[in-house]
């Protein structure tokens, strides 16, 4: 058996060339080189491009390499959530390319695994895809995205052996296993390296043929960022009407993906013996409430909004690549989602709005066109009084024809081949108030 230099994080920082491809893991600041990248951003290394779901948050991560003006160009899919990235890009600073999640995962997997592209029905007919090139297969329009690979990847790994085998923890494999195999070089950061032998091979997640360094850094709360303490959700009496009724939707035994926002709340109404399964496109199926015992990020999972979770029994975690996989599948039977816009056709736009960079679709394009049923959570109207339900989208779309129920603080739609059907009033609203703030004509099939 090989066994692979350890070196520092330094040392792994000299490594990296003027005008290299970089592959960062981590989603946020969960499962993220920390110390790899805060060594490289100590370097006069430049001309990078970066490929990560976003940049990490200000001060840590790659934003440091952002705001030293390291980067030339950042590929990835919510750099919204770093308002330097939004400002550096809108000011022109750094070139940006947006993919969905899914489709970066998987183009990166691709990418790692020798295969030169692949088609998916993700973001087929939104701007995204308007430069791609696209096919009809199975009756489905999908668009052609090509595998990713880089020069050089950074990854965290919890465990490694001497011989370069490594294993993650909990919500913390994301895009790191797929990015291991997707580079020239690939230096990984660890929690611990221990002598070969020690790991249970049935607990491997990479393989030691991929892995080239290894770094032993000990991960501190600092490093954590946002994603170490515990999100508070308010919500008035309309948002909890909207998600106590959301949950009247879910059955035992469904498998469901929550969005931010609204969505949220559902998750707080949701018991044990309800028998719903709660999954999260970071990687976890059989996702539980917060923790109560005040621990954060660094002993438990974390969920799409990057708030520490608990684990149910029976729960289980996996990568980035093999959580799209289980959406773009129909193997999530129910997601709720927020929204900007429905029309009646079905279409959903909840990721842009005119004026604002394009910077942020992450799961949202994936989660609308893969799940077999798609809630729609939403106020009925704009807080200038105009209507969310409307006969077509004019905000960039997220997926076609993809809604099969609205929810709103007014009423619930089922949309049909007729368009918008009201089905339910919500506590205390009128057919007429309905009518009158609704955008678009709708069957009346109330009972």
């Amino acid at each position: 058996m090989k066994i692979v230099p350890q070196i520092s994080a330094k040392e792994a920082a000299q490594k990296v060339k003027n005008n290299d491809t970089l592959l960062c893991g981590g989603f946020g600041m969960t499962g993220a080189p920390v110390h790899l990248l805060h060594a490289l951003a100590e370097t006069d290394t430049k001309g990078l491009t970066y490929i990560g779901n976003n940049v990490g948050e200000p001060g840590l991560g790659g934003d440091r390499l952002l705001t030293n003006g390291q980067l030339k160009k950042m590929i990835g899919s919510y750099f919204t959530s770093n308002p330097n990235a939004v400002k550096w890009a809108q000011e022109g600073k750094v070139e940006y390319d947006l993919l969905p999640q899914g489709t970066l995962g998987e183009a990166i997997r691709a990418g790692g695994m020798g295969i030169g592209g692949f088609y998916t029905p993700t973001s087929a007919g939104t701007v995204l895809a308007e430069k791609m090139e696209t096919k009809t297969i199975g009756g489905i329009e999908q668009v052609f995205v090509e595998g990713i690979r880089g020069n050089i990847a950074f990854v965290r790994a919890w465990k490694a052996d001497t011989a370069g085998n490594l294993t993650y923890r909990m919500t913390e494999q994301n895009f790191n296993p797929a990015m291991a195999t997707a580079c020239d070089l690939v230096i990984a950061e660890v929690e611990e390296i221990v002598p070969v032998g020690e790991l249970d091979p049935n607990e491997i997640h990479t393989q030691a043929c991929f892995v080239d360094f290894l770094v032993e850094a000990k991960l501190q709360k600092e490093h954590l960022g946002s994603s170490a303490s515990v999100g508070s959700k308010k919500a008035g009496e309309d948002r909890m009407n909207i998600a106590r009724r959301a949950l009247k939707e879910l059955n035992r035994g469904h498998i469901v993906n929550l969005g931010i926002g609204i969505p949220t709340l559902v998750a707080d109404l949701i018991k044990e013996e309800d028998g719903i399964i709660l999954h999260t496109e970071n990687g976890m199926l059989g996702v539980g409430p917060e923790p109560t015992d005040g621990t954060g990020a660094m002993v438990n999972p974390v969920n799409a909004g990057k708030i520490p979770v608990t684990a149910v029994k029976g729960a289980s975690y996996f990568d980035t690549a093999t959580s799209f996989g289980m959406i773009r599948g129909k193997h999530v039977d129910v997601a709720i989602m927020g929204g900007l816009e429905v029309d009646s056709q079905g279409n959903l736009a909840n990721w842009a709005v005119p004026g604002k960079p394009l910077l942020g679709v992450g799961g949202a394009m994936d989660l609308a066109s893969g799940s077999k049923t798609l809630i729609i959570t939403m106020n009925h109207t704009n807080k200038d009084g105009s209507p969310k339900l409307v006969k077509e989208c004019a905000l960039p779309i997220t997926a076609m024809k993809a809604v099969d129920i609205v929810i709103t603080d007014k009423a619930v739609f089922k949309i049909g081949e007729s368009g918008f059907e009201l089905i339910e009033l919500m506590p205390g609203v009128s057919l007429e108030e309905v009518q009158n703030s609704t955008g678009v004509e709708f069957i009346n099939n109330l009972a």
